[in-house]
């Protein structure tokens, strides 16, 4: 790869830094997008690069072909591909600054102590590989983390913590009303996470009674989200302690009692005489974990009637208020974006497409 060609692609890679930055910001509480649907336009940056890139090895191999460099250059001295990816780079830049104004960058000038009304609430969620059985479309886990995604939407003043767990329990998020960070660690959930494969369903109640404010007996639930293929027991006794620390538990079984074979890379899963295993939701111990624990299970079908069965469950618990540090006053930061965008679109228009006495 030639010289030129790599300051081509390192000049193509300074159009990530606009967005790169966009997602940093926005993992910081004092920063939100007013209308941040707008960024999508940010994919259309995509089909964009691929075409001026195809475009440049396109005419790189086809001049390569034709002449040599230096008959090139007496051929047609004025012809300036660094001015034209200059240009390309300075209308992208300004096209990325236009649409992330649109979307209204705002920065928290203002923090206050916020009263909220609500209980706490724990989902823990089965990433095993038994979670990758189709016999729910698009898999049990896929039915679940759509299931959860629903359930943080319809979230107001209750805080909200994550477990995962499959032959250990990790937890992903501890408890806090940010349901935008929520969504993010929602969407890397993946069998891969846990090292350790199994279902220890008794360890994800351990460690979700560990993460509620241990002082109070009351306005707790735990969600717990498997096909209840329970490998290593000790369930009872984690679900006692959690009911003597006032945890209300909930179940949501996924699947199906027919059972699917567990996907293992091109092949699914097999036993020691190569016969196909089949994973079968263990709906009596779902049903039974609920029970110890106060709770109600829940067959999880289409999401829609679970949510609303669940709330109305949740709703029967007692609240209580507690304070949230928060930005509450936000400045319009739109103005800033337009303004660079405009400066781009002037140099771009001052620069010639014709070669000058220096390079570019």
């Amino acid at each position: 790869m030639s010289r030129s060609t790599i300051i081509h692609y390192l000049w193509l890679l300074v159009l990530l830094v606009p967005v790169l930055g966009v997602f940093i910001l926005m993992r910081e509480d004092a920063f939100r997008f007013a209308h941040k649907d707008y960024l999508w336009l940010l994919c259309a940056l995509a089909p964009a690069l691929v075409l001026f890139t195809v475009f440049h090895v396109w005419r790189e191999h086809n001049l390569e072909r034709f002449a040599k460099p230096a008959l090139l250059d007496a051929l047609i001295p004025e012809s300036s591909f660094n001015k034209l990816l200059t240009k390309f780079i300075l209308l992208s830049l300004a096209f990325e600054f236009v649409v992330i104004g649109f979307a209204g960058p705002q920065i928290g000038t203002k923090q206050e102590k916020v009263k909220r009304q609500g209980i706490d609430v724990i989902v823990a969620l089965d990433v095993s590989n038994s979670m990758l059985s189709e016999d729910v479309k698009p898999s049990r886990l896929g039915r679940a983390k759509n299931f959860i995604s629903n359930f943080i939407d319809s979230l107001q003043n209750d805080r909200l913590g994550m477990i995962v767990f499959a032959g250990k329990a990790y937890r992903q998020m501890p408890l806090t009303v940010d349901y935008g960070a929520a969504r993010m660690y929602l969407k890397s959930l993946n069998p891969g996470m846990v090292p350790t494969q199994g279902t220890n369903i008794a360890e994800a109640v351990n460690m979700a009674n560990e993460g509620f404010v241990q002082e109070e007996n009351t306005h707790k639930a735990l969600i717990i989200i498997s096909d209840g293929e329970d490998n290593e027991g000790g369930v009872n006794e984690a679900v006692e302690e959690a009911v003597k620390s006032g945890v209300k538990i909930f179940t949501i079984g996924v699947g199906s009692e027919n059972g699917a074979p567990i996907p293992s890379g091109t092949d699914f899963k097999r036993d020691e005489e190569g016969k196909i295993v089949l994973s079968k939701m263990n709906q009596d111990m779902m049903r039974d974990i609920a029970s110890r624990g106060g709770g109600k299970f829940f067959l999880l079908g289409s999401g829609k009637d679970e949510i609303t069965a669940i709330f109305k469950e949740l709703g029967r618990i007692n609240t209580k208020e507690y304070e949230e540090l928060t930005f509450t006053d936000f400045d319009e930061q739109y103005r800033w974006c337009l303004i660079i965008a405009v400066v781009l679109l002037f140099i771009e228009w001052i620069i010639s497409e014709r070669k000058v006495k220096w390079k570019i």
